[in-house]
């Protein structure tokens, strides 16, 4: 195995026997510490609560030490919730980043698409349906379920009335029309949430309503497992094909050029957005703006053509988790994580609105 540097004008490349990367110092540093503010973060929303913990507390349990009432507080009350956070975010995140690329519009967002309030739909009816909103079998087997089929079954309808011919005179979807029609989807499936709550009791409407808020109150090991699921499937699907999605970026015909199935791998990888979507969404319930929000993010910190895979993850994770400690530390009273995520979201959506506007008056 022969190990070389190979300097270019721009970069510089490292071969170790058959395969080669390029090395890019600045970005990896950023990652790295992307990485290290998440893994802060993290720490800092296990030691936030009731009663608060030191931080080299947190880190001393977390590597086998403390008292038993300490480990009980950290790994039975609050680990769980807090790797809910940061799975739900690291998908929401590889979700944005994949639809967002495949459609070459950065308002392409689950959420933006219909397909966080088509989970919604479809774990509320059953939340709702089953008179125990958040408990027993139906809540952690259930719902989860019901809100990957509402998802799919909305990414499908949207992808329909969305096909038509492009203005090349291809028969096809747009990026655009994907995001109009999704933004109409999506008030439908919203009316329809509110409808099922209307016909709720209303203990069960309660609980339902705290949920569509995006809460980690009730997140524990049985909501954690099916979103560890997902994420890993997201993950896997993303990192595997990430010389896709860059191929995707590059138009069509080049696309063909280089060999790639369009159409094939358009439909698993957004499958894979929709999953981990879905399933993080039947998790905590909505959690806005983080699948649009951090992929852009990612994108201006990282400076690269495209949404960053590993950049959106992090930044995902760092958005969630972010947000669910700061729900806690910094307010009287705690705050649903999606309120908190709302109120960055809401902003950063008018910035990229009066961004994009920008950009096409000056074209």
């Amino acid at each position: 195995m022969t190990i070389s540097l190979e300097t270019t004008s721009r970069r510089r490349a490292l071969r170790v026997g058959p395969v080669s990367m390029v090395l890019r110092p600045a970005m990896t540093l950023i990652v790295v510490a992307l990485a290290a503010l998440a893994l802060a973060l993290f720490c800092l929303d296990i030691a936030v609560g009731e009663s608060h913990l030191p931080l080299g507390r947190v880190l001393d349990v977390l590597t086998g030490g403390g008292t038993h009432s300490q480990r009980f507080i950290v790994l039975e009350s609050r680990l769980p919730r807090a790797l809910t956070a940061l799975v739900v975010g690291v998908s929401l995140g590889l979700a944005g980043a994949i639809t967002q690329s495949i459609l070459h519009n950065p308002l392409a967002a689950p959420d933006i698409l219909g397909i966080t309030s088509g989970a919604s739909l479809g774990a509320v009816a059953v939340l709702v349906g089953t008179g125990g909103a958040g408990t027993g079998l139906a809540a952690t087997v259930g719902a989860p379920l019901a809100a990957l089929m509402g998802g799919l079954l909305t990414a499908v309808a949207v992808y329909l009335l969305a096909w038509g011919r492009n203005p090349t005179g291809e028969r096809g979807t747009t990026g655009l029309r994907l995001v109009l029609i999704g933004v109409g989807v999506n008030a439908l499936l919203v009316s329809g949430v509110s409808w099922l709550l209307t016909r709720a009791s209303s203990v069960d409407a309660q609980r339902a309503q705290l949920w569509l808020n995006g809460s980690l109150n009730t997140a524990d090991r049985a909501h954690l497992a099916p979103a560890g699921v997902a994420a890993t499937i997201v993950v896997l699907v993303a990192l595997g094909s990430a010389r896709t999605l860059a191929a995707l970026r590059l138009g069509a015909d080049t696309t063909r050029a280089l060999g790639v199935r369009i159409q094939t791998q358009q439909a698993v990888l957004i499958g894979a957005a929709v999953v981990g979507a879905s399933v993080a969404t039947a998790a905590v319930g909505p959690v806005g703006f983080v699948a649009l929000a951090g992929p852009q993010i990612a994108r201006l910190l990282l400076r690269t053509p495209g949404e960053p895979l590993i950049g959106s993850a992090l930044i995902g994770a760092i958005l969630v988790v972010g947000a669910d400690g700061a729900s806690r530390a910094l307010f009287p009273a705690e705050l649903p994580v999606g309120v908190v995520t709302a109120a960055f979201g809401g902003p950063f959506l008018l910035y990229m609105l009066v961004r994009m506007n920008r950009k096409v008056t000056l074209s």
